[in-house]
């Protein structure tokens, strides 16, 4: 387009015109935020982060709060709120998602420049005609061929073509309705390049005696606009750890000397012979990146004045006005070298770059569920990002078995890591990065864990909220397992038989939650990453895992042999309306539709058969309770059910109208299994039988029957189910009676 109609876009799409900082902002506002659960707190996340337009491939798992604290760094910046001369720092240790916050960004502006909304514009020149003039054409068009167009090799922004009073005055008029937070900055002239161009048509027009000069460079012969693609290397530099060369050629670019006699140098350095691939040229007009930056600490203090001034030197007497946002990643090893002169105190020569930096350090992930979902990415390269929020959906969805296809000199091997398997190293590799100074009486460290990963802690009436407790900011996430180590552990598994056997079953194949325990704690001894002190704190944090993940499996054994015999949904509905009626002294539809008293056999039958909470004989004169039974349903039942009744109060609200076998309380006590649940419903069940139960036994119908609802029910393999329900029964043999 011509500069012209640019103008009037910029009007109907003012962040055409955007400044670099807020066409970042942009970009990481227009994907939207989703609520996530993390360190027990909810927070708004900014779906840019997830990286969306790759379908999650690069995004970064976590680390809410620090993002956020960037982002709003960054809209700082880009409103001029005292901000600018700002560095943003990502530092971390290894593994915490820093390269994947380099290619999320890449992927995010890029992807952003490409919708309607996003377009990015350049300028591009073509002084081939000007040295004839309009009027020597011959009677002939001049010829426009595209070998004539250059492009500005720094992406200089169109408006940057108009003198400085001229762009100040568009700039007032496309402002005029945003609010100040909002308003463009166009603060930077045209670039060597673009004004070697422009002053060469200046030269020419002026000599021909051209009224309006500005008009005639300018004409669409000359100048036009261009639409270009965010990209590395164009509105996006990276430098990299290997990247060599002298600061200035890192930086902006070097001369190319073959260049400067081929061109109409007029005994000076002609900018058209600048190579303008230094990382600041290349991110010139959007985001310039500095990976791995303690390899480039020399470079740092040279950047001090690039976000005061704006500005960098191509040469003596040649500078560049520069519109970028400078990220700087790096590990802790960067911050070791800043303190180096901290003993100076005041005399510290890194002091005023300390202070321009503003660090956001990523940490470890500290929830459960993410850790989850990372090393499932690692192993199966499936890179969705979990959106849910409900804690029991990805619960779920952690304890989730994985098969991986492995290559062995059998060829091709399915391998099972068997429910809870993930779960258990992800849950390990958390627990080992908490800081257990705090609340050491309240929660265990798998407590503080289920607490960051759901919010809560605890079921029913013991349920305790994070609001409940004094998470003060501590050394979470900042040490601990990473995952490359667990990646590593569980690779190894995967390649390997287990020293195990069954007749039927391939057992050997299936990587059990112990296997891998042992596999982490076995490898601490001979990894190189960590201390002999770490080594001993997470040898002595294995034990709770180990203990709370038994748990889990010998939940879905007891759900498993008790399969069926439970309360249904509508017999849960029927008892607590009949325990509302009854504490209340009110009354029940019955089953001809007529108002009733409260059904006391119906209530004995269910506390004592279904639920085996009473004894028909002690706890009960007839069908009346005992102060025993009676203290059950005021306190256990109808607690529940008034605070649930409140929660969900509105005009209209009726105790009948809620479905209370909702109610968490509810739900854990009435549908609670435990193994006095399974002597009562099989009496004649033998544990230690189980292994190889004897031919029309109690004890063999309900094993096959627990083995499918195993692998119908809750993802099992028939090989994961057996080793699963064998570590489980053989836990409660010894304490059968």
């Amino acid at each position: 387009m011509s500069l012209a109609e640019y103008v009037d876009r910029a009007f109907e799409q003012p962040l055409a015109a955007a400044h670099a900082s807020r066409y970042l902002l942009a970009a990481i506002e227009s994907a939207g935020t989703r609520e996530v659960v993390e360190n027990g707190e909810r927070a708004q996340r900014y779906r840019f982060f997830d990286d969306p337009h790759n379908d999650g491939e690069h995004a970064v798992l976590g680390n809410t709060a620090t993002l956020n604290a960037f982002v709003d760094d960054v809209r700082a910046i880009a409103a001029g709120r005292g901000k600018a001369e700002t560095i943003l720092w990502f530092a971390g240790p290894t593994a915490t998602g820093k390269s994947e916050l380099k290619r999320c960004l890449i992927n995010g502006l890029r992807e952003f420049s490409k919708t309607d909304a996003g377009r990015r514009y350049t300028i591009e020149w073509n002084v081939s005609d000007a040295d004839r003039g309009p009027g020597l054409t011959y009677g002939e068009e001049p010829v426009d061929r595209e070998d004539d167009w250059y492009e500005s090799p720094v992406q200089a922004s169109p408006l940057s073509v108009f003198p400085t009073d001229v762009r100040e005055d568009v700039l007032a008029d496309v402002n005029d309705h945003r609010e100040d937070a909002d308003a463009l900055r166009a603060d930077a002239d045209l670039p060597p390049f673009s004004r070697e161009a422009y002053d060469h048509l200046e030269q020419q027009y002026r000599r021909e005696g051209v009224a309006d000069v500005f008009a005639a460079a300018t004409d669409p012969k000359h100048l036009r606009v261009k639409n270009y693609v965010v990209e590395r290397g164009q509105g996006i530099g990276v430098l990299h750890s290997e990247d060599a060369g002298s600061p200035k050629e890192r930086l902006v670019g070097s001369w190319v000397a073959g260049l400067l006699g081929q061109l109409d140098s007029k005994g000076r350095k002609n900018p058209q012979a600048f190579s303008y691939d230094g990382v600041l040229s290349q991110g010139n007009g959007c985001l310039t990146i500095m990976e791995d930056a303690s390899q480039h600490a020399d470079l740092l203090q040279k950047l001090l004045n690039v976000p005061d001034e704006r500005r960098v030197k191509l040469d003596k007497g040649i500078g560049m006005d520069l519109d970028t946002q400078l990220v700087v990643i790096s590990n802790l090893d960067l911050e070791a070298q800043l303190n180096k002169h901290d003993d100076r105190q005041g005399f510290d020569p890194l002091k005023a770059l300390k202070r321009r930096l503003s660090k956001h350090e990523l940490g470890y992930l500290t929830s459960i569920s993410l850790e989850a979902q990372l090393l499932r990415r690692e192993l199966t390269g499936d890179a969705g990002v979990w959106t849910a929020t409900d804690p029991e959906v990805l619960a779920e969805r952690a304890a989730q078995p994985v098969t991986v296809s492995v290559r062995d000199d059998d060829g091709e091997t399915e391998r099972e890591l068997a429910p809870h398997t993930i779960e258990a190293a992800a849950l390990y590799s958390v627990v080992t990065r908490l800081d257990d100074d705090d609340h050491g009486d309240e929660l265990s460290l798998v407590e503080k864990a289920l607490l960051f990963d759901r919010g809560y802690v605890g079921s029913g009436e013991d349920r305790r909220d994070a609001s409940e407790f004094d998470l003060a900011d501590g050394a979470d996430g900042a040490n601990g397992i990473p995952v490359t180590y667990t990646r590593d552990v569980l690779a190894d598994r995967l390649h390997a038989d287990a020293d195990r056997s069954h007749p039927d079953l391939a057992v050997e194949r299936v990587i059990t939650p112990g296997d891998v325990l042992s596999g982490m704690v076995d490898g601490l001894s001979s990894a190189p990453v960590f201390s002999d002190a770490e080594r001993a704190e997470f040898n002595d944090r294995v034990a709770v895992v180990e203990a709370y993940i038994h748990d889990q499996q010998a939940e879905d054994v007891r759900d498993a042999v008790l399969a069926g015999e439970g309360a249904s949904e509508s017999a849960v509905e029927e008892y607590v309306d009949n325990v509302h009626a009854w504490a209340t002294g009110d009354t029940v539809e019955n089953a001809r539709g007529e108002q009733a008293e409260p059904d006391a056999l119906s209530m004995k039958l269910f506390e004592t058969e279904t639920l085996g909470r009473f004894d028909a004989d002690t706890h009960y004169h007839g069908n009346d309770p005992t102060p025993a039974v009676e203290t059950f349903r005021e306190d256990t039942v109808m607690t529940a059910v008034t605070r649930h009744a409140w929660e969900h109060r509105d005009d209209e609200f009726h105790a009948h109208d809620v479905d209370l076998s909702t109610v968490p309380v509810l739900r854990d006590v009435l549908a609670g299994n435990d193994w006095d649940d399974v002597k009562r419903v099989h009496p004649e069940f033998d544990p230690t039988q189980w292994a190889d139960p004897p031919e029309g036994t109690d004890t063999a119908a309900v094993k096959a029957d627990a083995i499918s609802f195993l692998v119908s029910e809750r993802g099992y393999s028939r090989a994961s189910a057996e080793l699963a329900s064998r570590s489980v029964i053989s836990e409660v043999t010894d304490e059968w009676d």
